[in-house]
């Protein structure tokens, strides 16, 4: 596969217009992706090569039948061929575990509708 060449990932998102050489992509390299797609935003870009991406939800309480804001992190891989900030609205899907914490990859950056 020539770096030209963009893998279709099974996924309904634009891919990135820059080519890397990362085998962690899943655009460029060989990375495979599954699960769900989750939107969140860009909390941390201070490591290397990674990101932390912060998802907020609602959770019911039934005793008081409301509901409470609740938030999760993850911790995500970048790859190099899509650039983001602190604060941009991102979509990750879940993949192979990269690391001891890093188990999702980020798929589409900073073009959220």
């Amino acid at each position: 596969m020539s770096k030209e060449e963009v893998r279709d990932i099974g996924v309904d998102v634009q891919p990135p217009e820059n080519v890397c050489d990362d085998k962690n992509c899943p655009f460029h390299g060989n990375l495979s992706v599954r699960g769900q797609v989750l939107r969140g935003t860009v909390k941390s870009t201070k490591t290397d090569g990674s990101v932390i991406v912060k998802k907020d939800y609602l959770h019911y309480i039934p005793k008081f039948e409301r509901y409470e804001k609740r938030s999760s992190d993850y911790p995500t891989h970048l790859p190099k061929c899509i650039d983001v900030e602190v604060g941009d609205k991102v979509k990750i899907m879940e993949c192979r575990p990269l690391s001891k914490s890093i188990s999702f990859v980020l798929i589409d950056g900073g073009r959220e509708e």
